[in-house]
């Protein structure tokens, strides 16, 4: 981040992001956008949970995004953490507020950086500011369905193996999870029904322009 002035504001205090939250450059593969239970959450986000979005620009270029991060609210109902993980938190946080009922908790969804500005240790930074608005918000803990950024080059390792994997130092193997736990985050459990993307054969030939033409297991890049 070395020459970059960094700001980080909540949608609410910000509006003028709300336009443009998704034209900005990400590394989002196409089938992950096709989760259908993310549209509960991200379809209202702008009238919803404007608190709940932090958006960063550079001075240098004010008003053009360079990191977003998302979070929502969801009744934990004092027991563990759900295992559809980012659906279920997701479809809480939208069951609460269609019910008129109180949430109690709070998960990060999404931090996406810029592409061409991958590396310098935004999502690190973001990751903090999504904590301490968790805290401006009232709460006493963050939790998050955190997608592991190394785990497709291992399709066939189990979940359950990849994620309690640790280097030589103790912290995670994977990347991402190392910056949870840096910033102090401990892993919990798998949570093995998230972010479910079901569709046709035609779907997935278009989300992935693979030939689905044969029976059998099939390895998706960027899948898990």
């Amino acid at each position: 981040m070395s020459g970059m002035a960094i700001r980080i504001t909540t949608l609410a205090e910000r509006p003028e992001f709300a336009a443009t939250l998704w034209d900005m450059d990400h590394t989002w593969h196409r089938f992950m956008l096709e989760d259908p239970v993310a549209d509960l959450y991200y379809a209202v986000v702008k009238t919803a949970y404007p608190d709940h979005v932090l958006v960063a620009d550079d001075d240098a270029e004010p008003g053009r995004l360079v990191a977003r991060g998302y979070m929502t609210p969801f009744v934990s109902d004092g027991g563990e953490l759900p295992d559809s993980g980012w659906d279920g938190v997701i479809r809480s946080g939208w069951l609460a507020r269609e019910r008129g009922l109180p949430t109690d908790a709070v998960s990060a969804l999404e931090i996406t950086v810029r592409r061409d500005l991958l590396g310098k240790g935004l999502s690190a930074v973001m990751l903090g500011a999504l904590r301490d608005q968790a805290a401006r918000l009232g709460h006493h803990e963050l939790v998050a369905p955190v997608r592991p950024n190394l785990k497709h080059l291992e399709p066939h390792t189990p979940m359950s193996e990849y994620a309690y994997r640790t280097r030589p130092d103790g912290l995670p193997h994977d990347a991402w999870l190392r910056v949870h736990v840096r910033a102090g985050g401990k892993i919990v459990k798998v949570a093995p029904r998230s972010m479910v993307v079901a569709g046709t054969l035609a779907e997935w030939r278009d989300w992935t322009g693979l030939p689905f033409d044969r029976s059998g297991p099939v390895e998706v890049p960027g899948a898990l």
